[in-house]
C-alpha cells in the first residue's frame, strides 16, 4: 500500500490514488461484483513480472527469458485445476468478457444460434445484448425468470430451446440471487444437441468453497472472472474437461484474440487461487451468504421488494421505486452521497430503461472481507431505508453519513 516512488515523481497521480484509497476505506462497498484483495495479491500484481512479455504458453513461448514466467503460469493453472476439480484451464484471459469471447469462438461459428439469459432478467451484456460483440457475432435468443417466482423456469428454458434449437446454451448471470441448477441446463442442452457454457463469474468463490454446485462437472466449457467472490485480481479464466475443446480454446485466446498475457496479473491470480483453497476462504464464503441473507431479510422487513424474496448467494436485488418513488439511478446517486456504494440495476419486467431502472443491486463480498457481520448488515439495511425515504433531508443524510463512518472505523480495510 506504500506509494513512495509515485509520491516523489508524480504528484497528480499520487493524489488521485490516495483519494481512491480513502474512498474505499470510508465508503461501504455494496457493489456485488467488487471485493478487496489481500495485500499478497496487491504485491503480486505490482511485481517485477510487469516487465515481462511472454506470448504463447509455458514451454512454448515466442520470446526468450520466460523460464520464471512459465513457473508462475504453471502455478496458476495447477492451483486453478485443483480448486474447481477440472482437467484443463486457461488463465490468460484479460477479463470476463474476453473469456466469454474465447469460449464462444471456440465452440461457435459466426451467426450460430445461442440461448442465454436476457440482460433485464439478470443476464450479462456478453450473453447476447445487441450492443455487445456477442449480440453482433451470433444470433442470440433469450430466456428469463418466471413473473411470479422471479426464478428461472427450467421448463420454459426447455421450451425455448426446443423451439430455437441453439448450438450453445449459456447459463449464469450477473444479477440473479438464487442458486442455478446446472444439471437441469445440461439435460436441456443434451435434449436439443447443444453445447453448455456456464459463466460463473459472480459465484466462482461460492463454487470454490463448495457452497454452490460446480458447473465444471456438467458444462462443456466454464468461464469466470477472478475478482468478485473469488477475491483475486481483475481478470478472466476458462475451464473445461474436454481436451479437444481445450486445444482449440488455447489457440482462440492466443493468437486468436489476445497477444501477450499479463504475467503480473497471472501471478496475482496464482496466489489468489492458493488463498481460495484454504479453510479460511470457505468460512469467509459462508459469512458472505449469511450477510446477504441478513441484508435481504431486513430490507423486506422495512418494506422493500426484494427480487425472488431473498437470496442464496452473495447478491440482493432490490426494487426501490414502488416504496421510495425513486428510480434506481437516483437511488444510486443518493446513496453515494452518504458513502453507500451500489449500482442501479434492472429488475424483472422493469418498466424503466436500463440506464434508469427501478432497482439497485447489492452485494456482500467486499464488506464481508472487511469483517462485517449480519448485525452490521441489518444496520446497513436501515441506513439504506433512511436515505432513500429522505433523499432531500440534509439532517437525515448527514446522520446516515456519520453512522457509515462509525461502521467503517469499526472495520478498517487495510491496516
Amino acid at each position: 500500500m506504500k506509494m513512495k516512488a509515485i509520491e516523489q515523481t508524480d504528484k497528480a497521480l499520487f493524489d488521485a490514488l490516495s483519494s481512491e484509497k480513502n474512498r474505499q476505506e470510508t465508503h461501504l462497498e455494496l457493489i456485488a461484483s467488487e471485493n478487496f484483495v489481500s495485500e499478497v495479491v496487491l504485491e503480486a500484481q505490482g511485481s517485477i513480472l510487469t516487465n515481462k512479455y511472454a506470448e504463447g504458453y509455458p514451454n512454448k513461448r515466442y520470446y526468450g527469458g520466460c523460464e520464471f514466467a512459465d513457473q508462475v503460469e504453471d502455478l496458476a493453472r495447477e492451483r486453478l485445476k485443483t480448486l474447481f476439480n477440472v482437467k484443463y484451464v486457461n488463465v490468460q484471459a484479460h477479463s470476463g468478457s474476453t473469456a466469454n469471447m474465447a469460449a464462444y469462438r471456440t465452440l461457435l461459428k459466426h451467426k450460430d444460434k445461442v440461448l442465454g439469459m436476457s440482460l433485464d432478467h439478470g443476464g450479462h451484456l456478453t450473453h447476447g445484448h445487441p450492443l455487445s460483440f456477442s449480440g453482433e457475432d451470433y444470433e442470440f435468443f433469450s430466456y428469463g425468470v418466471d413473473s411470479k417466482t422471479e426464478r428461472i423456469d427450467y421448463e420454459e428454458v426447455r421450451r425455448i430451446a426446443l423451439e430455437v434449437k441453439p448450438k450453445l446454451i449459456v447459463a449464469g448471470a450477473s444479477a440473479y440471487p438464487r442458486e442455478i441448477d446446472f444439471k437441469k441446463f445440461r439435460e436441456i442442452a443434451d435434449e436439443v444437441g447443444a453445447y453448455l457454457m456456464v459463466d460463473m463469474a459472480h459465484i466462482a468463490g461460492l463454487v470454490a468453497a463448495g457452497l454452490h454446485n460446480n458447473p465444471c462437472e456438467v458444462a462443456d466449457i466454464v468461464t469466470s472472472t477472478t475478482h468478485k467472490t473469488l477475491r483475486g485480481p481483475r481478470g478472466g479464466i476458462v475451464l473445461t474437461n474436454d481436451f479437444e475443446i481445450y486445444k482449440k480454446l488455447n489457440r482462440t485466446v492466443f493468437p486468436g484474440i489476445q497477444g501477450g498475457p499479463l504475467m503480473h496479473v497471472i501471478a496475482a491470480k496464482a496466489t489468489a487461487f492458493l488463498e481460495a483453497s484454504s479453510d479460511e476462504f470457505k468460512t469467509y464464503q459462508e459469512k458472505v451468504i449469511k450477510n446477504a441473507q441478513a441484508l435481504a431479510a431486513q430490507l423486506i422487513l422495512l418494506g422493500f421488494k426484494v427480487v425472488s424474496g431473498g437470496t442464496d448467494n452473495h447478491m440482493v436485488l432490490v426494487e426501490v421505486k414502488s416504496l421510495t418513488g425513486l428510480t434506481g439511478k437516483v437511488a444510486e446517486e443518493v446513496l453515494e452521497k452518504v458513502h453507500l456504494t451500489c449500482n442501479k440495476n434492472t429488475v424483472p419486467n422493469d418498466p424503466e430503461k436500463p440506464f434508469i431502472t427501478s432497482g439497485i443491486r447489492l452485494g456482500t463480498p467486499a464488506l464481508t472481507t472487511r469483517g462485517f457481520t449480519p448485525d452490521d448488515m441489518r444496520e446497513i439495511a436501515q441506513l439504506i431505508y433512511d436515505t432513500l425515504m429522505n433523499p432531500d433531508n440534509d439532517f437525515v443524510l448527514d446522520t446516515v453519513k456519520e453512522r457509515v463512518k462509525t461502521l467503517t472505523n469499526k472495520h478498517p480495510l487495510y491496516e
